[in-house]
């Protein structure tokens, strides 16, 4: 039987009461015969079965209950790492349990034991659920964004949607978030995320407008910050991508580039940044107007953490088989597999597009942060961005303020910069 048809215990004592009416009216032949069905459907033993048949087949309720396999001590080490985590789900949590475990005794903020530890590596991701249940927040998720309609210019480029087999690192989604409020007029914030699509690893950058200045400036600490090379961007059709200024940076300063985009009004077309501007931008800032050139850093600011938060510690899954099964009633549908939760880095370092220096510099990063610390660093610097106010009516901002002061983008091409690490205080 395959694992989508496998009967529930309920279902197996139904069909055992219909056999045995069968059963026990036929001759010696054919209760052979039923015997061998049985044996075929359920999987189990035929002088079990033989003892099925002459019994009541009625459940029986447990004289003694099972006790509790994992006791408070496991509740309340899950509760601490389901908080360093930010409330993911029970199966991207359940395989990283001691290793989180491991990083925050590291820092003080949990004390393990080799029992304790021996109990989160064997918890199943049923049991993690129903623990969860008990603890978990409620968060609300909010919708994405809409895509813009591109231009003539992206004529010459090739539309297609990248692979959901792509294993090697450096092929990114690429979109941009409005964060204009009620009313889309004026200038204001824009979040631009890459998506990489092999590993997970994310990059995000707020800009103060969408002019070529601003979106060069982003790209290029895209490129400064990144641990492997850039093979392909690949984003939708807006303007703010395609333009001449932008095609003009992607052909000359940034050499060996390819780009794509998806087809027009096809939004699943880059459906790995779209499910994350909801659940790294949008569940953040959600759809309040930020305006200013403090609005601008202080985004970057929380940007620069969630870098940090995301990459190194946060574990993703990743499709890894699709199969189409035909129901009952003739149609058919997609069952979708996941690989194991691993976290971008960790993925990144299962392929050689890391050098070993990248890897030495990320590893020693990430042992030296307390992740529970820094997920409250995020949330700090969230309130920060809300307690600022827009710009008044008439009022200028001087965009030229929000651009790094520590990469210079005038030198020819980009292959001189060194690779910089997010710092968190």
């Amino acid at each position: 039987m395959t694992r989508e048809e496998k009967m529930n215990i309920d279902e197996r004592y139904k069909y055992l009461r219909m056999m045995r009416r069968r059963y026990r009216s036929a001759d010696h032949k054919t209760k052979g015969k039923l015997l061998d069905e049985m044996e075929s459907v359920l999987g189990m033993h035929r002088k079990y079965l033989i003892g099925l048949m002459n019994s009541s087949l009625i459940r029986k309720e447990r004289q003694r209950q099972r006790g509790r396999t994992y006791g408070p001590d496991v509740d309340d080490a899950l509760r601490v790492i389901y908080e360093a985590y930010d409330g993911i789900c029970a199966e991207r949590l359940a395989p990283n349990l001691v290793s989180m475990a491991r990083q925050l005794a590291r820092h003080g903020e949990l004390c393990t034991t080799s029992k304790l530890l021996d109990q989160l590596d064997c918890i199943s991701v049923s049991t993690v659920q129903r623990i969860l249940s008990r603890i978990r927040q409620d968060q609300p998720r909010l919708p994405r964004v809409r895509p813009k309609r591109g231009r003539r210019i992206t004529r010459g480029i090739p539309m297609k949607r990248l692979s959901w087999k792509i294993e090697r690192p450096g092929f990114f989604e690429s979109d941009l978030v409005h964060h204009c409020g009620p009313s889309a007029s004026g200038e204001y914030v824009y979040t631009i995320q890459w998506i990489d699509v092999a590993t997970g690893w994310s990059e995000r950058r707020a800009v103060l407008g969408r002019s070529s200045l601003v979106m060069e400036d982003a790209f290029v600490i895209f490129l400064a910050r990144l641990p492997f090379p850039v093979l392909e961007i690949h984003p939708d059709n807006g303007t703010e991508f395609f333009n001449h200024h932008l095609l003009r940076f992607w052909g000359h300063r940034v050499q060996g580039v390819v780009l794509s985009r998806s087809r027009p009004y096809h939004k699943n077309d880059n459906p790995r940044v779209e499910q994350k501007n909801s659940t790294l931008v949008r569940r953040y800032l959600g759809y309040d107007r930020l305006d200013t050139v403090d609005h601008v850093l202080a985004v970057n600011r929380l940007y620069d953490k969630m870098w940090v938060y995301y990459n190194l510690f946060q574990p993703v899954m990743h499709l890894a088989e699709k199969e189409i099964v035909q129901d009952d009633q003739g149609g058919t549908r997609v069952i979708r597999r996941h690989d194991k939760p691993r976290t971008p880095f960790d993925r990144l370092c299962e392929t050689d597009a890391i050098s070993a220096a990248h890897r030495e510099q990320l590893e020693a990063l990430r042992d030296g942060i307390n992740p529970r610390r820094l997920r409250q660093q995020i949330y700090d610097d969230l309130d920060d961005v809300f307690s600022l106010p827009c710009a008044g009516p008439g009022a200028r901002q001087n965009v030229h303020l929000t651009l790094a002061k520590n990469l210079d983008r005038r030198k020819e091409p980009l292959s001189h910069l060194d690779f910089n690490c997010t710092s968190v205080d």
